[in-house]
């Protein structure tokens, strides 16, 4: 079983005998340049969903022009939205069906 940890940045750091690891969304093709930028993993992750960016801004409750926003680099999820996306890359399932049961 995987042990995560969220800091107070809103990073999310894995646990591995006692020491904190940066747990980064694992993506087809990548590459240790390509996991800095974040502008490619959220439209990886949009796709991957087979989402349009409607569909996504309205699962994750957020505008359509933050979803555009970051897919076009000109904003980066921060703190619990960069949360929420790492979890979402690691089990997306999971993620999109607990938020349909929030009210």
């Amino acid at each position: 079983m995987q042990r995560l940890r969220l800091k107070a940045d809103g990073r999310i750091v894995e646990v591995l005998d006692g020491r904190e690891a940066p747990l980064v969304p694992d993506m087809p093709g990548d590459t240790p340049s390509r996991k800095t930028s974040t502008t490619p993993v959220v439209r990886d992750l949009r796709l991957r969903a087979k989402l349009t960016q409607a569909e996504f801004a309205s699962r994750l409750g957020v505008p359509l022009e933050t979803i555009r926003n970051w897919e076009q680099g000109k904003r980066s999820p921060r703190g619990p939205a960069r949360a929420l996306l790492t979890v979402i890359a690691h089990e997306p399932d999971m993620v999109f069906a607990a938020l349909a049961r929030r009210s």
